[in-house]
């Protein structure tokens, strides 16, 4: 269910690029300022996730889910009732608060209910949801839009937004493993009576090496994702000559995205081991992108490799971020994580795009891989920096074991 309302999640982000021309229309604003709408976006859950989280601190988490999902389906339901384009910018600030809240929640929630050898495939569950909501969610608000309108969209996002919530209620049980506060006296009823975590689940591994890995993974990001905001531009020729052209290759790009995400939930311990390969394959792919000129088979092939490898990079690092803040420092990660994530989107696209003003998309594939190449080298470095300082994810079992 969690899964479910990552979903919602993402959909509810992308849902203005989907009904772009319709929403521009219906509030007599221009397709620009309806654009505008997901940075707003982006800048509030930036801004609004680590106030919030602190907010609701002592809550239990599935409670701080479900009437954060009803605070979503609210503000989606302000949006489609909206009549003007201030009303929904202001709806839209709203939601970006809930789904702040949301990610951070979720994130923290899924680490308190699966045990930490299996971390990475409940991450990988959850996940799974928000890649479904980019895959599948977007493209049939697009279609809903084009036949009975932008406003019926957010009125099947808010009743979406409800059901997820009450499914929540019904089918996800209390986190069981409690709620760590440096106040906390260890008294409290049902708190007490929760299955305390292992030493190794639960013990804080030091905030330094979260916190090195957070900014990495968000110098990854702005690789990425700077790359991928020109994507059209830059596989054009190449899928020409497909049927579908570049719709189909965003296809390919989406269900490759999926298998890695897929692929990410069989690491387990090996978490960042993994994310290590996923980052040098997203770099070499990124690179490789100024390989593919007209042809479509190597602009397949690319975007294949890109598609897993990039996919498999959010579930690996919310992974080992989550790993290495164990219990005491598990807020915070979940609120880091939508935060990391949605810089690396700002600033990647930010500037991607003032290299492709200057001297085109030819450049990107450079950039990209060079950002991507730093990050790695970042990783190996603080997993050495870190050996002795329990980082062990980076570490083969057995030399956990014998260490």
């Amino acid at each position: 269910m969690l899964g479910a309302a990552t979903f919602v999640m993402v959909t509810a982000e992308m849902l203005p690029t989907a009904v772009l021309p319709q929403m521009s229309a219906g509030l007599g604003v221009s397709e620009a300022q309806t654009g505008l709408l997901v940075s707003i976006w982006a800048g509030v859950v930036v801004v609004g996730s680590l106030p919030l989280v602190r907010l609701v601190r002592r809550i239990d988490r599935r409670t701080v889910v479900i009437w954060s999902l009803v605070g979503l389906a609210l503000a989606a339901a302000s949006t489609a009732f909206a009549p003007t384009y201030e009303l929904v910018v202001a709806g839209r600030v709203a939601g970006a608060l809930a789904v702040g809240l949301l990610w951070a929640t979720t994130n923290a929630l899924t680490a308190d209910l699966v045990d930490e050898r299996d971390l990475a495939r409940g991450v990988a569950i959850v996940l799974g949801g928000a890649t479904l909501g980019m895959v599948i969610g977007t493209p049939i608000a697009s279609l809903v839009a084009q036949g009975v309108g932008w406003r019926a969209t957010f009125a099947g996002l808010a009743v979406a937004a409800l059901a997820s919530a009450i499914a929540v209620r019904v089918v996800v049980r209390r986190s069981a493993r409690p709620v760590t506060h440096p106040a906390s006296t260890g008294t409290g009823g049902a708190t007490d009576a929760a299955p305390q975590p292992t030493a190794q689940a639960g013990r804080a591994r030091g905030i330094r090496p979260m916190l090195a890995v957070v900014a990495l993974v968000g110098l990854l990001l702005v690789g990425h994702y700077g790359v991928y905001t020109f994507i059209t531009r830059m596989l054009a020729e190449a899928a020409a000559p497909l049927p579908g052209g570049v719709g189909t290759m965003l296809l390919v790009f989406g269900l490759a995205s999926a298998g890695g995400v897929v692929l990410a939930g069989r690491f387990g311990a090996r978490t960042a081991r993994a994310l290590v390969v996923a980052a040098v394959a997203t770099g070499l792919a990124l690179g490789a992108l100024a390989l593919v000129g007209t042809s479509p088979a190597v602009g397949i092939v690319v975007v294949v490799v890109w598609g897993v490898a990039s996919g498999a990079v959010p579930p690996l690092a919310q992974t080992m971020i989550l790993q290495l803040a164990g219990a005491a420092h598990r807020d915070l990660a979940g609120a880091l994580i939508p935060v990391v994530f949605n810089l690396g989107i700002a600033v990647g696209a930010g500037i991607a795009a003032g290299i492709v003003g200057g001297a085109g998309t030819a450049p990107l594939p450079a950039f990209g891989a060079t950002v991507v190449a730093a990050s790695v080298i970042g990783l190996l470095i603080v997993a050495r920096s870190f050996r002795d300082a329990s980082f062990g994810p980076l570490l083969p079992e057995g030399d956990r074991a014998h260490g």
